[in-house]
């Protein structure tokens, strides 16, 4: 095998055949099979595009940095299952533009974050985070909680937002503004037709202050919801990864 292997590096040219080759039949692999495919995400019950006080936060997060330091991706690992929960599934991330899987933690993942800390928790720690967690290197963002959060461009985002494959109807798009400070503010609005366009959405005073909607108000609804769409009682990751 040895002597064969010779033959490749005492001629370049052929060297440069060989890697040619290996690469085009590695592309190939990885290319032909969307040409038939309908589809390369599997479709996920629970799943759906972002309300848009959760896109408005969402664009918040991205705006301020937060993927940096932190990752929504949680690998299919022993550690990361017993730390995080269930692995990420690609559906999670399909109307993400961009999506937020990450490369580095600083601190935690946030794939599973919804429904883990209190609203209160989460303010604390966005303006002040060591005083939740003494040992964090987090900057504290104090200003979210008095800026008013403003929803001129928000409709104008969800249709952005469907011309990349975002499923957003007319009808989400004409009711973005109002949906907004609904969710944020519940006793000022029509409650059952936000989660009739966006189930499981939560709606309360994220911010503490019904006051106003504040930027606050739309991270934390953002955080909140992370990991909440799909029902992983149906999967036994446990059996996966024995």
């Amino acid at each position: 095998m040895s002597n064969k292997h010779e033959i490749f590096e005492k001629n370049s040219i052929l060297l440069l055949v060989a890697i040619l080759v290996v690469v085009a039949i590695g592309g190939l692999v990885e290319i032909v099979p969307l040409y038939y495919l309908k589809g390369t995400i599997e479709k996920v019950d629970g799943v759906r595009p972002y309300s848009p006080l959760e896109l408005m936060g969402r664009n918040i997060y991205v705006r301020e940095g937060c993927y940096t330091c932190h990752s929504q991706m949680v690998r299919p690992f022993r550690d990361e299952l017993e730390r995080y929960g269930h692995y990420s599934l690609a559906a999670e991330s399909m109307y993400d533009h961009p999506f937020q899987w990450g490369s580095k933690r600083t601190g935690p993942d946030l794939a599973r974050l919804g429904g883990k800390y209190s609203d209160e928790w989460h303010r604390a720690h966005l303006k002040d985070p060591r005083a939740v967690v003494p040992e964090s290197v987090m900057p504290g963002y104090p200003f979210l909680a008095t800026t008013e959060l403003s929803t001129k461009m928000i409709a104008d985002h969800l249709k952005t937002n469907r011309m990349v494959g975002v499923p957003y109807t007319d009808e989400q798009i004409a009711a973005a503004a109002e949906d907004v400070m609904v969710q944020a503010n519940p006793d000022k609005g029509d409650v059952d037709a936000l989660l009739a366009r966006y189930p499981k959405a939560v709606a309360r005073d994220f911010d503490g202050n019904p006051e106003k909607v504040t930027e606050m108000d739309a991270l934390i609804a953002y955080l909140q919801m992370l990991g909440t769409l799909v029902d992983f009682t149906i999967y036994d990751n446990k059996a996966d990864f024995r």
